[in-house]
């Protein structure tokens, strides 16, 4: 069966640039940078993104980590549409409002990965052809074995990244941290409340939410002990909801990208 490749005719992009924190340039430069396809220019992109630039015939797309972004390619008359968006239902509302909503089906969606470059030119049907490349790289097995040397190195980065948000938020601005009283989210916590101290500035801002089903979830627990155990209970903010409120299938069928990578 020979298959067709044409050219993407329309891009959509229904991410949200003012979600982006980006720390070490300006949006626009960021984008430039996705924009240009080096990879190693993108890796210099500090912070939490996800970005999509049109170059001429060619689509390219990058994120971080932290922010999801999908696409999915739609059949026109005058050319394949590309709608990219960071979740599954965004998707498909916009192609139910333009009439092409038959075309949709979950598992034709596509998830850009995480530290990756991802160009979208020639589109073979019915599926793209996309191509990758990795802009983050970290070298490993660098440290030793040594769990304070270890412990120190992910502290250290963590606070310094921390910093650096810190200072593009208003003084006054209340923070919220998502806390289940693990080691990431007790990390986070601490190292925010820490520096808050060390900045002059009052940690009575400082949050810790933490999702609560009916009062007896093994996060709110964990949460709780972990505080109690630092004297900074008054930091704990459980957030509440009865166990019908919570719909896991909901969540994976908004989440969930139903492809291998």
């Amino acid at each position: 069966m020979m298959h067709q490749s044409t050219y993407i005719e329309r891009m959509i992009d229904l991410s949200d640039p003012e979600a982006n924190i980006i720390l070490n340039m300006s949006g626009e430069e960021a984008a430039a940078a996705v924009a240009s396809g080096d990879a190693q220019r993108i890796g210099q992109i500090d912070g939490q993104f996800a970005l999509v630039q049109k170059c001429g015939k060619l689509v390219r797309m990058a994120r971080s980590i932290g922010r999801p972004l999908r696409y999915f390619l739609a059949k026109q008359a005058a050319g394949p549409c590309l709608v990219v968006a960071e979740r599954i239902d965004e998707l498909k509302a916009f192609l139910d409002q333009e009439g092409l909503g038959d075309q949709f089906h979950p598992s034709y969606t596509r998830m850009v990965p995480a530290h990756y470059l991802v160009e979208l030119g020639l589109v073979g049907c019915p599926d793209p052809n996309p191509a990758y490349r990795r802009f983050f790289d970290p070298t490993r097995n660098r440290l030793s074995t040594d769990l304070d040397e270890i412990g120190a190195a992910y502290i250290g980065v963590l606070a310094d990244e921390c910093n650096r948000w810190l200072d593009q938020i208003d003084a006054g601005e209340p923070l919220g941290v998502l806390f289940s009283g693990g080691i990431d989210s007790g990390s986070v916590f601490l190292i925010l409340h820490h520096l808050l101290l060390q900045r002059g500035e009052s940690p009575s801002r400082l949050k810790a939410f933490t999702l609560s089903i009916e009062g007896a979830s093994p996060d709110a627990s964990q949460a709780a002990r972990f505080l109690e155990e630092l004297d900074m209970s008054l930091y704990l903010e459980p957030v509440e909801v009865r166990a019908e409120e919570v719909d896991f299938r909901e969540a994976v069928r908004i989440i969930e990208d139903y492809k291998p990578l």
